[in-house]
């Protein structure tokens, strides 16, 4: 059947399987567009921007993903886990003269919420979405990694600087979509890469430099095989040590890489799957950033999920519908954040630890059978639970992630921002809220020019203040990272984090599916290159004969 988004007013398919799905999750069938869906959900997510601010329990100075201006107190982690307060204490009754969400919404406003995700890591306070990691900064969406700095979902790295999803590599600098590769720079869907720099769709390469769709290949330059002498030779003279022969490079290299082949979608050993950078899934359609999931629709930076659909940013998680941010739960509906363990949950916010048996709940750990945060037992609580969902169907609000005008955050702080992009104008006309840039009288640089070389670069650098050369904003050299850079034998960067993260967000497709055909043999594929991109797009069978 075919449905009209109530919002952007575009039609979209609900196909036999996704009623069934539907019906088993207790769910009405959608009123939003499967972007619409998900934009709502990640407008609830701030992953980039940290605040300084108190925590409002022991004064102590702390990063936050929340501003000083939210309505609810915020507490440093550790204060937020531990037993000098309880959740329950706010719980109030449900008023079943009114909306669920305008309550759920002044619950929202009076509970206290940590101030960033940052889960049993070792210094990691500059960090958001973070989990068993250490000695990482300014990065997020980060598991199981070791000095990861300025990377967005790094998972199992060590050694790595401003780099986007890439797993169980070290020493990786600017490189984006790359598993287990060792000692590379700018590389992109690179898969067992060692000591390769400024290569993309790579597999199995040693000692290769510029070079695109290579497999099991070593001393190649610009996809020309050279001797090891002459290789060596070859980089000796390219001078990437600075800055102004790294920039014309990476021009150079962009447009060398477009004329090549791309297959039609990244991914490595799936079955019956749709949408971009998949890996180990089984019957996952339209979807993006997965790995290792099963029976899923409409979702997003899951791993190891099963049997849910419209998700975004989880981990291990099972029949889940309209969820973002889980680790380890399962039976979840129109939730956010919930951590460790927790199972049948509807309508909750960050509630972990086993909790299960809640609805429109914030912050409870280890409880069951709660409502607004107020206890009941479990007669009670199933009796009052189907008493309001009843209620909220009367209302329309059933079926319904939480409306994007009562997330905690602008509109603008948040993923959304990134990912679906609007202007001020738009985000208010949306009944949405719109944060403005804090002023702040951005110093100049107190350095005249930085230094071309990274040999000239001394670690007084570290206490000067740079000026970004995209944005003008300030930023500072680490001195962890000025000794990756000298290692890596790379400049400087010229620009700020949040200019650099955005250029790389640049190289990847954007999570819109199109119909086109093969550029060689003509089948019907469906791709994330939009039908008016230059580039030469292949399918699975003529892009393997191509790059074997």
């Amino acid at each position: 059947m075919m449905k009209t988004c109530v919002v952007s007013g575009k039609p979209f398919e609900i196909t036999e399987d996704d009623v069934r799905f539907y019906e088993k999750m207790g769910v009405p069938i959608p009123t939003l567009c499967p972007s619409e869906r998900e934009r709502r959900r990640i407008a609830f997510r701030n992953d980039r921007n940290l605040y300084n601010r108190t925590c409002d329990a022991t004064g102590k100075n702390i990063i936050s993903m929340f501003s000083k201006d939210v309505p609810f107190l915020v507490y440093d982690q550790s204060y937020w886990w531990g037993d000098s307060w309880n959740p329950i204490e706010f719980g109030r009754d449900f008023d079943f003269s009114r909306p669920f969400f305008e309550q759920f919404e002044e619950l929202q406003n009076v509970v206290p919420r940590f101030n960033c995700t940052v889960t049993r890591c070792e210094n990691c306070d500059y960090n958001n979405f973070c989990v068993d990691s250490r000695n990482c900064y300014l990065s997020q969406r980060i598991g199981g990694s070791e000095n990861a700095y300025y990377s967005y979902l790094s998972i199992s790295n060590r050694d790595i600087t401003d780099c986007y999803n890439v797993s169980d590599s070290e020493l990786l600098y600017e490189c984006v979509d790359c598993r287990k590769c060792y000692d590379g720079k700018f590389l992109q869907n690179c898969d067992n890469c060692a000591n390769c720099s400024f290569c993309k769709n790579c597999v199995g390469c040693h000692d290769c430099f510029g070079c695109v769709n290579l497999r099991n290949k070593q001393y190649y330059f610009l996809n020309k095989e050279l001797s090891k002498a002459e290789y060596k030779k070859k980089l000796a003279e390219l001078g990437l040590s600075r800055d102004s022969k790294l920039s014309g490079m990476r021009k150079y290299f962009c447009e060398f890489a477009q004329k090549f082949p791309h297959k039609f979608m990244e991914g490595i050993q799936n079955q019956n799957v749709s949408g971009n950078y998949l890996s180990g899934c089984k019957n996952v359609q339209e979807s993006y950033d997965c790995q290792k999931c099963e029976d899923q629709k409409h979702c997003w930076g899951h791993v190891a999920g099963k049997n849910s659909m419209d998700t975004a940013f989880n981990y291990h998680c099972e029949n889940c519908y309209e969820f973002a941010s889980g680790i380890r739960s399962q039976e979840l509906r129109f939730c956010f954040n919930t951590l460790d363990g927790c199972h049948n949950l509807t309508y909750c916010v960050d509630c972990v630890n086993g909790a299960h048996d809640l609805f429109g709940c914030i912050g409870l750990k280890h409880a069951q059978y709660c409502i607004l945060n107020k206890q009941y037992s479990k007669q009670e609580y199933e009796k009052l639970r189907d008493k309001i969902i009843k209620h909220m169907k009367q209302t329309g609000e059933w079926g319904e992630y939480f409306p994007i005008n009562i997330s905690p955050f602008a509109y603008n702080e948040t993923v959304a921002q990134e990912y679906y992009p609007l202007t001020k104008t738009e985000v208010l006309k949306r009944g949405c809220r719109w944060k403005e840039e804090e002023k702040k009288d951005y110093r100049s640089a107190t350095v005249e020019s930085l230094p071309d070389d990274i040999v000239d670069v001394s670690d007084s650098i570290c206490k000067e203040v740079l000026a970004c050369d995209v944005c003008g904003k300030n930023y500072q050299v680490q001195s962890q990272g000025l000794k990756f850079y000298q290692k890596m034998n790379i400049p400087i960067p010229h620009q700020c984090p949040s200019c650099r993260h955005a250029e790389r967000v640049k190289l990847r497709n954007t999570r819109d599916l199109w119909d086109r055909k093969c550029d060689k043999c003509s089948v019907e594929i469906q791709t994330t290159f939009a039908p008016n991109r230059p580039e030469k797009v292949y399918c699975e069978k003529c892009y393997l004969d191509c790059v074997n």
